[in-house]
């Protein structure tokens, strides 16, 4: 995973006045996960600006609980993890959002199992990265990224999708894509290190 992308750049300067406060990065992350739970609800009813609008703070609050860990040292375990767990409800729970608002669109009621098939398919990979944590340690099964740019940031189509009104697309593509991604990931990445022995500590 890349820490210098440009969404993390976006906010780096603004963790900074918060180093030596009693803010901890656990507190960014808690603000996360209530504003993307706000974006998923804003989705559900059909507000999708405002949805757009939260859900890319939500992001943006992301990038800066790590920003805030790395700079003032304050890291944990139990922070890393809580950090994966929220990433994963945000994220899966924005596409159950927007299925329900798309149940009378051009897909229907299967809306809602699609996005419920995207969403399932986010938290399938949490659970494969949170076993081989467990199996080799700390971000042992994160991807690749590629300079400036982290595969979580592919989450950034989705207040794109908004604003462009394009939300039936996205949750088309989200629904084959994320499971195939995670079954291709799976397959040829997490599979072995899954089938390696753990790591000795």
């Amino acid at each position: 995973m890349s820490h210098d992308t440009w969404l993390h750049r976006s906010v780096r300067a603004s963790v900074r006045p918060l180093i030596d406060t009693p803010v901890t990065p656990n507190h960014i992350t808690t603000a996360r996960l209530v504003t993307g739970l706000a974006a998923a609800a804003l989705f559900a009813l059909d507000s999708q600006y405002w949805a757009a609008a939260m859900f890319l703070l939500s992001m943006l609050l992301d990038r800066a609980d790590g920003e805030l860990a790395r700079a003032s040292g304050k890291s944990t375990a139990r922070g890393h993890q809580y950090d994966l767990v929220t990433d994963t409800l945000c994220n899966a729970l924005a596409f159950v959002g927007i299925g329900i608002s798309l149940r009378h669109g051009v897909f229907g009621a299967a809306a809602i199992p699609m996005g419920i098939v995207a969403g399932a398919a986010i938290i399938c990979i949490l659970w494969w990265v949170t076993r081989i944590e467990q199996r080799h340690g700390r971000r042992a099964g994160e991807l690749r990224a590629l300079p400036r740019f982290d595969p979580d940031d592919v989450m950034i189509v989705i207040p794109a999708a908004a604003l462009l009104d394009c939300m039936a697309p996205l949750l088309a593509a989200a629904a084959v894509g994320a499971p195939l991604f995670a079954w291709a990931a799976y397959q040829f990445h997490w599979r072995g290190l899954l089938d390696e022995k753990p790591d000795l500590p």
